[in-house]
């Protein structure tokens, strides 16, 4: 990718021609330089600069002393030194053969009066000096300081001039030019979100045949704004659109544009389209435009300037866009609540796609595609993945995949089976099982019950997903669980539905008052879970008889934080009581079915719980074994009761009764029961 300046980008050197050296880069021929410098500079002074004279360093004792006895000192010199140190240089009377003058000495001494009068007994020519402190001074003083200034120089000053162009390019776009040769994404690699492929197939063709969309008047958006959950694949798909289209495609983030000093984003953002409009027709990629885009006044804490200038300078430069040019902005968010509304207006942003989370075939879809990339079993079903994965996103999708291959990569197999599968996507879904806490005796027994009373109670209501497996392994937060596996993507829920979904949460509760005559702290998430419904199908959903169809509280948000904050009350006190009685209502009828449900099926409790205690986890259908049959089946006879379940089950007149509620047949009640309690008919209902 190449940095976006003034001038367009630069191409690529050229190959040298084979036999000659490639050559160096510019940073490394400009500290060449330098160093070249520095080395003539050096050689210059050492040879004009005089050279000092070399004195021979002597003892005081005894050769100095002989020397002055024998005079052999023709003359010298006491030198006191700025530091505080004392010493004599002179010539003797000797002539040094390899100079042909006379032989210099030096001794380092303390001088004294006794030193000075032996000197003038013997006759010896002598002289105090002092040398100039100035230039010792100055470069101790100085030296370090322009050493200090060097380092800075060749540190930092060079390296923001090579990186940023100099400090006039503060204010130029970063926005890079994606290299077609390296990015090899296209359409085929997208998966999951054909909807959203088919409308920006339009602008691509656009760009390859704009004659064919202008023919009968029309025009392309001048804007394309891509909204979806985190990892959806926005990104992915503008880079797929940048792989398709054979045009010039620029990338840049959001947070880009926003800097310290109030006018610069706004600068950027003129060099952006500046630039877009020399090598039109191009596509410009915004990622997360929520940092620059969001709404000038939110009501709570005022503004903020440098975002609001560039925020306008991004509105002019929009605005002030020809269809005819060529320039199409892309931009990507997962809040385009916060964005603001001019900014969303047609002539700017005209076309919103919305990037949804995949459905099933999507999922699988998704699927195919990241297990090209991995080594796969035999027992690969991708089908029964994705089922068992709604609302995972295509980042999670990948991310199972991954996980997978970690695992098998880990016990030491070839390829990835279907275990593999199913137990990344339970890790990746409710976390890694921590055998690592270890639970004492009664606390597993608590647990089992716990469990097991999930997966009675949500196997005998009518409308609730299958089961998938019952563990009372920790995993995640959660000390157990009971996981369904959903038939299929479901976009709306009905009041039985979710009733059923209630009475499910509260088995937990009902088998540790049945099996175990107290109550614990285990139960706090599906309380939780079961009040919430209840105050939605209440107070939002209309889903109460005493009420009627309507809705209490208005939710107030904060627009930078998008949750709710409060909720605006807008009826009485005496229906808020009436509201608090029908959500404890539907809690406590929840509670008391369940307890039915475990009632009748106590002995299956006891056994599903032994069997957890003994096996820490059960597959679901294990369970649904028990609870027919009051064993677990080997697989010759489940492959045998299998088939009688296969028809869907019809009344006389030979409609469907799958969605209608069950009740045992005649002779399957209480009064009939096995040592598992009431047998549930299979294909027997009615209404």
């Amino acid at each position: 990718m190449t940095e976006m300046n003034e001038a367009p980008p630069a191409a690529k050197p050229p190959t040298p021609p084979p036999g000659k050296p490639t050559p160096p880069p510019p940073a490394l021929r400009g500290l060449a330089v330098w160093l070249l410098l520095v080395a003539v500079v050096a050689i210059v002074y050492h040879t004009v600069a005089p050279r000092q004279p070399r004195y021979e360093t002597i003892p005081f004792n005894p050769d100095f002393t002989e020397y002055m006895t024998q005079n052999r000192v023709r003359e010298c010199e006491v030198v006191l030194e700025p530091g505080g140190t004392q010493q004599i240089r002179g010539q003797l009377n000797e002539i040094d053969e390899a100079t042909g003058k006379p032989r210099l000495f030096r001794v380092d001494i303390v001088v004294t009066d006794d030193l000075i009068g032996e000197l003038r007994a013997q006759g010896i020519a002598f002289k105090f000096t002092s040398p100039n402190p100035f230039w010792s001074q100055l470069v101790s003083s100085v030296l370090p300081f322009l050493l200090f200034v060097g380092l800075l120089y060749f540190l930092f000053a060079r390296q923001m001039r090579m990186a940023g162009r100099g400090a006039m390019s503060f204010g130029k776009s970063r926005a890079r030019m994606l290299n077609r040769e390296k990015n090899q994404v296209t359409f085929e690699d997208v998966a999951g979100v054909e909807e959203a492929k088919e409308e920006v197939q339009e602008i691509i063709e656009f760009l390859k045949d704009p004659k064919r969309f202008q023919r009968l008047g029309g025009r392309i958006p001048k804007g394309v704004l891509l909204m979806g959950s985190p990892g959806t694949g926005k990104t992915l798909l503008a880079r797929a659109i940048a792989g398709e289209a054979q045009v010039p495609f620029f990338s840049i983030s959001g947070s880009d544009f926003v800097e310290m000093f109030v006018g610069v984003g706004a600068s950027r953002v003129r060099d952006m389209f500046e630039q877009g409009k020399k090598h039109a027709p191009c596509i410009i990629f915004i990622d997360e435009i929520d940092a620059v885009g969001r709404s000038r006044f939110s009501g709570i804490g005022g503004g903020h300037d440098e975002r609001e200038q560039t925020l306008n300078a991004l509105l002019v430069e929009m605005d002030g866009f020809e269809t005819q040019e060529g320039v199409i902005i892309v931009a990507a968010t997962n809040r385009p609540d916060v964005l603001d509304p001019a900014l969303l207006r047609p002539g700017r942003f005209d076309r919103q796609i919305v990037v949804d989370l995949p459905n099933v075939e999507g999922r699988e879809e998704i699927l195919r595609l990241h297990a090209k990339r991995v080594k796969l079993g035999s027992t690969k079903d991708l089908h029964r993945v994705a089922r068992g994965t709604p609302g995972f996103s295509g980042a999670d999708l990948m991310n199972l995949i991954n996980e997978a291959a970690l695992l098998a990569a880990r016990r030491g197999a070839k390829q990835i089976d279907l275990e593999d599968l199913e137990e990344a996507r339970d890790k990746v879904r409710w976390g890694r099982e921590r055998r690592s806490r270890t639970l004492d005796d009664q606390e597993k027994k608590l647990t089992a019950y716990h469990e097991a009373g999930h997966a009675i109670v949500l196997h005998d209501v009518p409308e609730s997903e299958p089961l998938h497996k019952v563990t009372i392994i920790p995993r995640g937060a959660a000390l157990g669980s009971t996981m369904q596996l959903p038939e299929k993507d479901r976009y709306t829920q009905s009041r039985s539905r979710l009733l059923d979904m209630m009475a499910g949460l509260m088995g937990g509760r009902a088998a540790e008052t049945l099996a175990l005559n107290d109550i614990t702290t285990g139960a706090q998430s599906d309380l939780r879970q079961a009040s919430h419904i209840a105050r939605m199908m209440v107070c939002e959903w209309g889903m109460s008889p005493l009420l009627g169809p309507q809705s209490f509280g208005e939710r107030e948000e904060l627009l930078f934080l998008g949750r709710e904050v409060a909720r605006h009350i807008d009826h009485s006190d005496n229906t808020a009581r009436q509201i608090d009685q029908e959500i404890s209502r539907l809690l406590n009828e929840a509670f008391e079915r369940a307890t039915a449900i475990l009632t009748q099926r106590r002995e299956a409790l006891d056994q599903i719980a032994q069997l957890l205690l003994e096996r820490e986890t059960l597959d679901g259908r294990e369970v649904m074994d028990i609870l027919a049959h009051c064993r677990i089946l080997d697989p010759a006879e489940r492959t045998e009761a299998e088939p009688a379940m296969a028809k869907p089950p019809t009344d006389e007149a030979g409609q469907s009764t799958e969605n209608r509620a069950w009740a045992p047949a005649p002779g399957c009640g209480a009064a009939a029961t096995g040592p598992c309690g009431p047998a549930r008919a299979p294909w027997l209902w009615v209404y």
